[in-house]
């Protein structure tokens, strides 16, 4: 946990027994967080977690405790900040992740790097205020996963393409569920009784408090961030869309990637994370149905202006219709071309994890990983992805006309080599 902590740029104090902690803490206030291990040593640890809360201290706490435990926490309501607590499995990463979203809740990362001298630098020292830092000089991207039809695999595509961000090319990510009708993400993550926007918004009516999606997120064991809308359809008033824009919006300056998965319409919500968004993929599968739903949303993305961040995701690719005939009819190119995988994909959802967790070596997850490739490429060298538009809107309608008939005589999708 130490070596996590210090390569994400926090300096990291192991303290053995309550004496050291006190000694430290009247040496060193300036500590931001601390992480308890209620596993070795219950008894220490609560008196530790006492010790942070003592007088006027309020150090936010994570403590690591059996689930035998959790029963013996009483003195948790006796802290003025959100302590949590943390059961197995869990992996150093998502402990990294939690401490992160502690301290932007504690406002610990905006702290100016000018105000810390040589001898006041506490829990986060200048990689991290350097982080907090470039955050607001580059914000991260936002990623939207939509297709007017469903059954195309977008939140299969958001899930792992979070996964791989967050594991292996060591992003911060957060994923959200704006589909308030039909989303899964969370059940397809294995996550429950987690917070949403609508609870935490609607219990923030009459009060002065306003929480950020930052704040309302949970983590997931991968490591990534993630959010939900609301539990159901109905009762979602609180979710003006300007306002959720806004806060997607600002999410940016606590992550690298903002990946929304959204649900297949063109309302008001939609349109308004449509023109935040950096890159919008559209997952189609090789069919003449969601193809068309393809050629739809291009011709209302050149009406809202947003048609210059569409990139096809070719789901599927390895069945029907070939992809280079998909690009043409749908008239821009691919960013990245996902094969079948069997159920592989259903078995990891069962299992609450992504397929990039659960099965790392399969030859879908290295498809997975050149989209994340393409997207991080295209964030850090922009304009110099050539645009895919082209050539392929000469070809695009007569190749659809010509797809359309073959699968109506052959009573299946059609099959052009």
């Amino acid at each position: 946990m130490s070596a996590e902590l210090a390569e994400a740029g926090f300096e990291a104090i192991e303290v053995a027994d309550a004496d050291q902690l006190e000694s430290l803490l009247e040496h060193r206030p300036d500590v931001g967080l601390a992480i308890l291990d209620g596993e070795s040593d219950f008894d220490s640890t609560i008196e530790m977690y006492s010790m942070l809360h003592d007088g006027e201290r309020n150090v936010a706490c994570l403590m690591v405790v059996s689930s035998t435990a959790l029963d013996r926490l009483s003195l948790a309501g006796r802290a003025r900040v959100n302590g949590e607590f943390v059961t197995r499995p869990y992996s150093a990463a998502s402990l990294r992740w939690r401490v992160e979203a502690m301290l932007i809740r504690a406002e610990t990362m905006l702290i100016r790097a000018e105000a810390l001298d040589d001898d006041a630098r506490g829990a986060i020292l200048d990689g991290e205020v350097t982080a907090a830092s470039s955050a607001t000089t580059r914000r991260g991207q936002i990623v939207v996963v939509f297709n007017p039809k469903g059954g195309v695999g977008k939140t299969t595509i958001a899930i792992n393409t979070s996964a791989m961000l967050q594991l292996r090319k060591n992003q911060r990510v957060m994923l959200i569920d704006c589909d308030t009708v039909t989303g899964h993400v969370v059940a397809s993550l294995g996550m429950t009784e987690i917070p949403t926007v609508v609870d935490v918004w609607t219990a923030d009516l009459g009060t002065n408090e306003t929480h950020s999606l930052s704040e309302i997120a949970s983590a997931h064991t991968s490591g990534v961030a993630v959010l939900t809308m609301s539990r159901s359809p109905l009762h979602t008033e609180v979710l003006e869309p300007k306002r959720v824009a806004q806060a997607i919006s600002a999410a940016r300056d606590h992550y690298d990637w903002v990946v929304v998965d959204m649900h297949p319409d063109y309302g008001p919500l939609n349109q308004g994370i449509f023109a935040l968004a950096d890159h919008i993929l559209v997952p189609v599968t090789p069919e003449v149905p969601t193809i068309r739903a393809a050629v739809q949303f291009r011709e209302v993305a050149v009406e809202l202006q947003i048609r210059d961040r569409l990139a096809l995701v070719v789901n599927r690719s390895n069945s029907g219709i070939s992809a280079g005939d998909v690009e043409k009819v749908v008239g821009f190119g691919a960013i990245a071309k996902i094969r079948s995988a069997g159920m592989l994909f259903v078995h990891a959802a069962n299992g609450g994890h992504s397929a990039v967790e659960e099965y790392p070596k399969a030859r879908v997850v290295g498809d997975i990983e050149a989209l994340a490739d393409r997207l991080i490429a295209t964030r850090d060298n922009p304009g110099r992805e050539e645009s895919p538009f082209g050539g392929f809107m000469r070809h695009g309608r007569d190749l659809l006309g010509r797809l359309t008939s073959q699968s109506i005589g052959r009573g299946q999708t059609a099959r052009i080599r």
